[in-house]
């Protein structure tokens, strides 16, 4: 079974396991070549077999498989026109995210992780799930950014392997989480311009960062 197939398996059942999403939400793929593969729409990602993934001609948009892929494949799509640097696109609900951002706040820097490791990130108002408003409005976006955050209804990370789209995901969480707690009990201390600077000066945060894109 080829790597983007054992990775979309691994990271399938990882945003599970994790709590990204729950039930049939969410969905992800990886680009091989000028195909796409991408979850199947309706499916428990624990529960998708290696020959359910759908693949999808980048280009075209032409659906080479019977089954039906992901409702938002028009936004995965997009994400791989637009970014001919990356490999993989993952879409997932976490909670601490979707509040905060649904509050109509953005997601602070807090510890050092989140700035050292995540460029920017893009906020988009509320759009209609699973439509071609939505896909444009990322395509808009998607060349400056690596994580997008889609206020009411969940956030969209994309990167040069899944392992990267992944980490992404999780950051952005982490500081959403880490918001959320600091905000009940006292005023968090958001990191400076200048201090978020350093750490992405860091050697160690680069080497951290280079690993990320490693696909071996």
């Amino acid at each position: 079974m080829s790597k983007v197939i054992n990775d979309l398996r691994l990271y399938a059942d990882k945003i599970v396991r994790s709590g990204l999403v729950v039930g049939a939400g969410g969905n992800l793929s990886m680009r091989d070549g000028k195909i796409m593969y991408i979850s199947p729409s309706g499916y428990d990602l624990q529960e998708i077999e290696d020959h359910q993934w759908v693949r999808v001609d980048i280009e075209s948009g032409e659906v080479l498989d019977p089954i039906k892929p992901s409702s938002e494949v028009l936004m995965h799509l997009e994400c791989f026109r637009k970014r001919p640097d990356i490999e993989a696109v993952l879409h997932a609900h976490p909670s601490y995210s979707v509040g905060v951002s649904s509050a109509g706040q953005t997601i602070p820097h807090l510890f050092p992780d989140f700035p050292a490791m995540i460029r920017n990130v893009t906020y988009l108002e509320y759009l209609i799930p699973t439509t071609e408003v939505l896909a444009n409005a990322v395509a808009e976006v998607i060349q400056d950014t690596d994580v997008v955050v889609m206020r009411n209804h969940g956030v969209l990370t994309v990167g040069k392997t899944m392992k990267e789209a992944y980490f992404f995901m999780q950051i952005i969480e982490e500081a959403a989480k880490v918001y959320s707690i600091a905000s009940t009990v006292g005023v968090p201390r958001i990191l400076t311009e200048e201090e978020c600077e350093d750490l992405r000066n860091l050697s160690s945060e680069k080497f951290r960062s280079e690993l990320l894109k490693d696909s071996r």
